[in-house]
């Protein structure tokens, strides 16, 4: 007599049937096509954690280079001023100032443009 595994594979199915939720057509109803779209949609997730990273830091950058443009200075003399002042601040919390704080934002610029003349 032959072991056939049919609880394993209806287990199998229905969890991959369960992840396949909210998919458009067969892809939730049938078991070979959610296998497809769930590991894709598994693979995009993976590849999208990665790049979400560099979407934010690309945005901070941009607002960082828009609020210093402002007080007449660019985005790298900026920078390159602030390190050289010894103010080690992440760019998320500097384009927060930006936004925020415009005041204190503006003493960071000045202590940056006070390093890049000295």
């Amino acid at each position: 007599m032959r072991v056939k595994g049919g609880i394993v594979t209806r287990r199998r199915h229905k969890k991959i049937l369960k992840m396949a939720k909210g998919h458009r057509g067969s892809l939730h109803r049938l078991f070979r096509p959610a296998k497809e779209s769930v590991f894709k949609a598994l693979k995009y997730a993976t590849m999208h954690r990665r790049n979400k990273k560099r979407d934010f830091r690309r945005l901070w950058i941009a607002r960082i280079n828009a609020a210093v443009r402002a007080e007449g200075i660019n985005y790298s003399s900026f920078m390159n001023g602030l390190n050289k002042a010894g103010i080690t601040m992440n760019r998320k919390m500097l384009s927060e100032l930006a936004i925020h704080d415009p005041a204190a934002f503006k003493q960071l610029v000045d202590a940056a443009k006070a390093k890049l003349a000295a």
